[in-house]
């Protein structure tokens, strides 16, 4: 996901093109095309064009959380790879945390932007989506970025929290960004800290395993320069941009087609 052409959705400092893994971009590009076709589908039901279509359960709820969970472990996978390229090139200390900072609140800020937009559509609510949540993450998961077990241990903690707040519920929203809910809440796009940071601690644990300083530890093939994975990776290395993008062009396809009405 891109704010310039070296940031991405996953929220990870610049990383040389010259020294890419060709998996992470096309895991990415993988993940953007299966959010697509997922808004397409509630798109679809929202202007009744498939009224019965079950979009939180059976098939497409579990869609829906694999394209998530995709996404937010590659938040943690490449920031591991980012930091580690930062602090070999000289350039850790205090001086990256900060660019590790700034570029976390850009994100959470076009998290903020998606919440006034959807306000003013009147489609329902964003309070803590998934820019909101990766933009957080970004700066919040550095003290973690030397860590390997910790954050697997964490992850797992998290999953347990979030477990336990499933069955909470209070009268006052100020903490939905954490996780714990109110009477009747509900969001159309909502990644609460719990559980969905302890997925990143994750990404950032498989980040230290398989990717060390030593380079890529998988036994893969070089597919990086088959058509089918260039495609993958260029959508992957664009995928904020299309996060953006997508739904008005979505929108605009079906007013197009007569399937939903002009907005004015």
């Amino acid at each position: 996901m891109q704010i310039q052409q070296t940031e991405r959705l996953s929220g990870t400092l610049a990383q040389s093109p010259a020294r890419r893994f060709w998996e992470i971009d096309a895991l990415r590009g993988v993940a953007i095309i299966m959010m697509v076709i997922f808004h397409l589908m509630w798109d679809l039901w929202f202007f009744r064009v498939l009224p019965d279509l079950v979009l939180y359960a059976g098939f497409w709820k579990y869609f829906q959380r694999v394209t998530a969970n995709l996404f937010i472990l590659l938040v943690g996978v490449s920031l591991t790879i980012s930091y580690r390229r930062a602090s070999r090139g000289g350039g850790g200390g205090p001086g990256l945390f900060q660019k590790f900072l700034r570029r976390g609140m850009r994100i959470f800020a076009w998290g903020m932007v998606i919440s006034l937009v959807v306000a003013a559509l009147g489609i329902g609510q964003v309070h803590f989506g998934i820019l909101h949540l990766i933009g957080f993450s970004v700066a919040a998961a550095y003290p973690f970025l030397e860590r390997r077990w910790l954050n697997l241990a964490l992850w797992a903690l998290f999953n347990v929290a979030g477990y336990v707040l499933l069955s909470v519920r209070v009268s006052f929203p100020w903490l939905v960004w954490l996780g714990v809910e109110p009477y009747g809440y509900g969001a159309v796009d909502y990644f609460p800290i719990v559980p969905w940071f302890g997925v990143v601690l994750l990404g950032i644990f498989v980040g230290n395993t398989f990717y060390t300083g030593r380079g890529r530890q998988l036994p893969l093939p070089e597919w990086g320069g088959s058509l089918p994975v260039r495609w993958l990776s260029f959508l992957g290395r664009h995928s904020l941009t299309i996060y953006l993008l997508h739904q008005p062009a979505l929108f605009l396809l079906m007013v197009l087609l007569g399937i939903a009405p002009l907005p004015f």
